[in-house]
């Protein structure tokens, strides 16, 4: 008997108000799915009205993204390289190019043990793909010709493997040098990877702005505990004054509002679109992304939800006794 024939999926986060809680997940190498890359999935989110999260491991630059997003809502994802020069340059290009939230990812300071992608000698990264983001960058070129003593296109694989080291270097950076990336960016800033209720805290007491609950979709740490799992214990941790994003797993409409009841304030999305991007290329994202907000907005009805508002952990899980 509640009357759901007006619904709206807006949300606001840090400040400004989306269209809908839908975010797309920051995925590199996505050249390796269709031809255009990062450009063209990019593209689709600005015309659907969805914030694109570009990955530090992109086979375009952030130049070419933020021209093909146009006035596109984009955010950028920082794999946060050990060379302080480089992270400057790269926050600075990504300002200047518009992208108004940095995305730190802090579970994956090393690549993860991935026997099939070894098995089938799958390293897109050291061939020179999904590196574009830093071979663009002037500082790492200029610090790879000083130290080699020619251009990075002379050299692939040695470029690859050095930027690879970069970003990938293993040596994860202490809590207290987030104040090093305040100082050189002047947006919200997210901490992505958190699983556990005392970093998030942790991440909360530091200064991050936002925080976004994953397990890096399952392709880190080979039986990590489910994303979803975990989010209400996280929620619980940091409160209301934090924005609390989840991410990992979501495939349907009906999973992106069981996520918002249990209190996220929104959503990346991650393997759908880019299955509908390698199937079909932009028409197959646009689809898959039409569809989840179909969906969504048809089981906020079904559940009688108008708003997020009103979606509540009581929706979805029973009382206790």
């Amino acid at each position: 008997m509640v009357n759901t024939s007006k619904r709206t999926l807006d949300v606001t986060l840090f400040g400004q108000k989306y269209f809908s809680p839908l975010i797309q997940a920051p995925i590199g190498v996505q050249s390796i799915f269709n031809a255009e890359g990062e450009k063209g999935l990019a593209e689709v989110c600005s015309r659907l009205s969805i914030p694109y999260v570009l990955s530090t491991a992109g086979s375009n630059t952030i130049e070419e993204v933020a021209s093909a997003s146009n006035d596109g809502l984009r955010w950028f994802q920082l794999y946060w390289p050990s060379d302080d020069d480089i992270t400057i340059s790269l926050l600075r290009r990504a300002r200047q190019s518009k992208f108004s939230v940095l995305v730190v990812t802090l579970d994956t300071w090393s690549a993860g043990w991935r026997p099939l992608d070894l098995d089938q000698g799958y390293l897109p990264l050291l061939n020179g793909i999904g590196t574009q983001i830093g071979f663009s960058d002037p500082v790492f070129r200029q610090k790879f010709k000083q130290m080699h003593k020619k251009e990075v296109e002379q050299d692939i694989p040695l470029a690859s493997r050095e930027w690879v080291k970069l970003i990938l270097s293993d040596s994860p950076q202490p809590w207290e040098r987030l104040s090093f990336l305040k100082k050189h960016w002047d947006g919200p800033i997210v901490a992505k990877g958190i699983q556990h209720p005392e970093d998030a805290k942790k991440a909360v007491q530091v200064g991050f702005d936002g925080i976004i609950v994953s397990n890096h979709g399952g392709r880190q740490l080979d039986g990590a505990v489910g994303s979803l799992t975990m989010l209400p214990s996280i929620l619980d941790a940091v409160g209301t004054g934090t924005p609390v994003l989840f991410d990992s797993g979501l495939r349907t409409g009906a999973d992106i509002l069981k996520a918002l009841c249990l209190g996220a304030h929104a959503v990346l999305i991650g393997r759908p679109t880019i299955y509908g991007y390698a199937a079909a290329g932009k028409d197959g994202a646009e689809e898959v992304i039409m569809g989840l907000l179909a969906d969504l907005d048809r089981s906020m009805s079904m559940t009688g939800i108008t708003g997020f508002g009103e979606s509540h952990r009581s929706a979805i899980m029973p009382r206790p006794s």
